[in-house]
């Protein structure tokens, strides 16, 4: 499971693979249980689908929102302020988010703050999340390929897998339970756990008990207007 005890949480994967709603709904959650929660948007490369974007519904629940400075604008510039450097700082919060970029070249961001991470490696855990559903994630060859590129350029491995199979409002239990099973062969071949199963809560009733404990729910933020949402 999600070692939720952790300080810091960085969150990796595929363009689409849903790691920013995962990092919303991860500090939203760890802001419900304690406080004192930052989240870093440190997507220098996506100017769509950015945890920004749900900056002031994070501030009202008192988490506090780090972008890059010319995030939600239209000034194309990847620039990333030095407030960054500061949540590394011991004790200045008790759980931080980071959601990186999609992609290596999003993950190149991240490798430069490798200096401020590797004293603080034992209390973080880095997260590769994997929506089989998009491009270069649907085989264990692809996953793998694409893993070695991201912790290249981060200049870290992340430690676990999760499992974010979905279609939007279309995802059923089965998607996931086949997305599972590609993980597991996945996981054997890094040597790194399945963390977490991320879903809208409606599934987990429907998953193994397997999969149940390692449940993470995620009612999606970021659903645009223009897409099908039959369930609404």
């Amino acid at each position: 499971m999600l070692p939720l005890h952790k300080t810091f949480f960085i969150v990796v994967g595929n363009y689409g693979s849903g790691k920013t709603e995962l990092s919303l709904a991860l500090a939203r959650k760890l802001g419900a249980d304690g406080g004192n929660v930052a989240l870093v948007d440190l997507d220098i490369v996506n100017p769509y689908f950015r945890s920004a974007e749900q900056a002031n519904l994070l501030r009202s629940e008192g988490i506090t929102v780090i972008m890059p400075s010319f995030a939600l604008s239209s000034v194309d510039i990847p620039a990333l302020p030095a407030e960054i450097q500061t949540v590394f700082e011991p004790g200045r919060y008790r759980h931080v988010v980071i959601d990186v970029g999609g992609d290596d070249v999003g993950a190149t961001a991240l490798g430069r703050y490798y200096p401020f991470i590797q004293p603080i490696r034992d209390q973080l855990c880095m997260l590769y999340v994997v929506n089989p559903f998009r491009p270069l994630s649907g085989t264990k060859e692809d996953i793998v390929s694409l893993f070695s590129l991201i912790a290249h350029r981060a200049r870290q491995k992340p430690d676990m897998l999760v499992n974010n199979a979905n279609l939007q409002r279309q995802t059923t239990a089965d998607d996931l339970i086949q997305a599972q099973s590609l993980l597991e062969s996945v996981s054997a071949e890094l040597a790194i756990p399945i963390g977490a199963v991320a879903g809208y809560a409606r599934l987990k009733p429907l998953l193994p008990e397997a999969m149940q404990a390692l449940f993470f729910p995620i009612e999606p933020l970021m659903l645009p207007d223009w897409l099908e949402d039959d369930q609404a």
